[in-house]
């Protein structure tokens, strides 16, 4: 099944209704139906910037997705996986933070010699926070 086109503009709403917690991580949580689908649309957009699947891209509970062109896999777990908090992802995806980063902070879990190539796709949906 494909992964379905995402809308750039709905992807910057998305990322923009959960803006405040990204910037302070003090704030409140935003509602669970706005980070899902900040972290949905934000990976979703992977496979547009990268069709294939050599690497698979995971945010528990929300989304996996793959991307990058290269091997298949079939079965299992793929050689190449990217796996992180739905915050982390978001942090990423928006460049308020880099894959060097949340590897230091040990917030992402990174396997694989493909993997890596993910950082070249970030950030989605920059942001900035004043």
């Amino acid at each position: 099944m494909a992964t379905p086109t995402v809308d750039p503009a709905q992807c910057r709403a998305a990322v923009e209704a959960v803006a405040a917690w990204l910037a302070d991580d003090t704030v409140d949580a935003p509602p669970r139906p706005s980070l899902a689908t900040a972290v949905r649309l934000t990976a979703r957009t992977l496979p547009q910037l990268a069709p294939g699947n050599s690497v698979e891209v995971r945010v528990p509970p929300f989304v996996a997705v793959q991307c990058i062109e290269g091997p298949r896999h079939t079965r299992g777990t793929p050689p190449n996986v990217v796996e992180t908090d739905p915050r982390t992802w978001l942090l990423l995806a928006t460049g308020l933070t880099s894959l060097d980063e949340a590897l230091a902070a040990g917030t992402i879990d990174v396997s694989g010699s493909r993997a890596d190539e993910v950082a070249d796709l970030l950030p989605i949906t920059p942001l900035k926070i004043r």
